[in-house]
């Protein structure tokens, strides 16, 4: 059924006249008349009867106009749901509890015109996050890059998240106002189920061997929630958190986060989109991310190897 046809339709009949229906269509009277009857000869009915005053809907009209106005609309949405700029801003943060999440919070702050959209990839590594950009599933999504991306993706760092420690209040470290990276050797930092093939084990892979430290990945995943209790019940378990990150826990389980001095490690983020999205939203959280970044290569961190390969 041609739609067009149909908001013709139901041009005239809001109106009551084909010429008025024309020039609120911007197109001739004959034109409405085409474009109804071939709608008349698709539907095997007759619209309407002709008037003195104009056009008056038949009984088959009137049956026809309810469905014809839903046909209108459904259409609309479906337009709206693909338009740039109609559409919400479909971005993926990876985890609620993690910096980007409260990076993409500010910005719909700052921007509360912008409809967003916001997924959470629990599962995807960088590479399946980029396909998901690539293929047009999500507009943007935020990891670390370790190299160049192919065309038409692009990738900008735009998140530092500095890692601190979480002990719980019998751990050893619990009372230090700050601590060095040469401190943490020795101690069991635990991260059960840390995922083989992405770009955070690369990340700690690198950091412990760099600096001596003990990540230990044993055990089953019992969640957050369970990790967290555990740390707190226990003094030889810590784990290492970014400071962007939000974690909530009973304040019976007196964690501690601490901040990593000497040097501070830093977990780089980028958002990575398609060079050729015209999503406006997409552009005001570039800006956005653009203005907000600060640059800690002048700051005493200590950064993965392949940093310096995505800039």
């Amino acid at each position: 059924m041609d739609l067009q046809a149909v908001r013709t339709f139901v041009a005239a009949v809001d109106i009551g006249q084909f010429q008025d229906a024309a020039a609120a269509l911007g197109v001739t009277q004959q034109a409405v008349s085409k474009r109804v009857a071939a709608l008349e000869r698709d539907l095997h009915v007759v619209l309407f009867t002709r008037t003195p005053r104009g056009v008056r809907l038949t009984v088959d009209g009137q049956a026809f106009l309810p469905h014809a106005r839903e046909l209108l609309r459904v259409a609309d949405r479906a337009d709206a749901s693909v338009r740039p700029g109609r559409r919400a801003l479909r971005v993926d943060v990876h985890s609620r509890r993690i910096a980007p999440a409260g990076v993409l919070q500010e910005f719909h702050r700052q921007h509360p015109d912008v409809d967003l959209d916001v997924v959470t990839m629990l599962d995807a590594n960088v590479n399946a996050a980029a396909e998901a950009v690539a293929a047009g599933t999500i507009d943007a999504t935020f990891h670390a890059v370790r190299g160049a991306l192919a065309p038409p993706l692009t990738a900008a760092r735009v998140i530092d998240d500095a890692h601190q420690l979480l002990v719980g209040p019998d751990h050893p470290l619990a009372f230090a106002g700050s601590v060095s990276v040469s401190e943490l050797a020795g101690h069991r930092l635990w991260m059960p189920g840390l995922a083989p093939e992405t770009e955070w084990t690369d990340y700690y892979d690198e950091l412990a061997a760099a600096f001596g430290l003990t990540i230990d990945v044993a055990g089953p995943v019992f969640g957050y929630e369970a990790q967290l209790a555990e740390i707190a019940a226990t003094a030889q378990l810590a784990t290492l958190v970014g400071e962007g990150s939000r974690y909530l826990w009973p304040d019976s389980f007196g964690l501690r986060r601490i901040p990593i001095r000497n040097p501070t490690p830093i977990y780089p983020m980028s958002l990575i989109w398609r060079a050729d999205n015209p999503h406006p939203g997409l552009a005001l959280l570039r800006d956005h991310l653009a203005s907000g970044r600060g640059d800690r290569r002048s700051e005493d961190v200590w950064m993965p190897s392949w940093v310096d390969r995505i800039g």
